[in-house]
């Protein structure tokens, strides 16, 4: 599946077959967790491909759990059931991608005329920014019943537009909000 070849010692191998090779080795022993930190730093796509198909097909046939450190949020989200994020040593949130992309949504309020849109202490709204007659913020909770209604409520008569975000764009707003 690896594309490993028996007959050259490891030494001799690019740093991408070494990985192919050290996972390979790792599994033989049928681990429950197997822990990989930032396994795909340097390696160029094919070899990440690689790994990321062997980890995904592995972990349909074996009952093993991966944990995964990384810096790449876009392999995190192909790869992830679950996530959790770190900030400055400190645990911040542990939920499921699917859970978390289902429930932030990138929100533009539009007022139209000579209306400006303010800001608003709504528990859940981050990042707020206002220019001109727009406001941009990120819902955390739009998953619940009634968001749309809710921000509908908050800027009657305003064009709203609701846009779904990546783990990517996510992880950037919980980054950069105040602590």
């Amino acid at each position: 599946m690896l594309g490993l070849s028996a007959d050259r010692p490891l030494k001799t191998l690019s740093r991408g077959t070494r990985m192919k090779a050290a996972l390979l080795a790792s599994l033989a022993y049928r681990p429950d967790l197997i822990i990989l930190d930032e396994p795909f730093a340097g390696l160029d796509p094919l070899v990440r491909d690689d790994l990321i198909r062997a980890l995904l097909e592995l972990a349909g046939q074996y009952s093993w759990t991966a944990l995964i450190s990384s810096h790449d949020i876009d392999e995190v989200e192909r790869l992830a059931d679950s996530v959790a994020l770190l900030d400055r040593g400190r645990l911040i949130l542990v939920e499921t991608v699917s859970s978390l992309l289902n429930r932030f949504r990138k929100i533009e309020v539009i007022e139209s005329g000579d209306s400006v849109p303010k800001t608003r202490d709504e528990v859940g709204w981050l990042a707020q920014n206002a220019a001109g007659h727009t406001l941009r913020f990120v819902d955390t909770g739009h998953h619940s019943t009634g968001a749309f209604a809710r921000i509908g409520a908050a800027y009657p008569g305003a064009d709203i537009r609701v846009e779904p975000m990546s783990l990517r764009e996510i992880f950037m707003t919980l980054a950069r909000r105040e602590p």
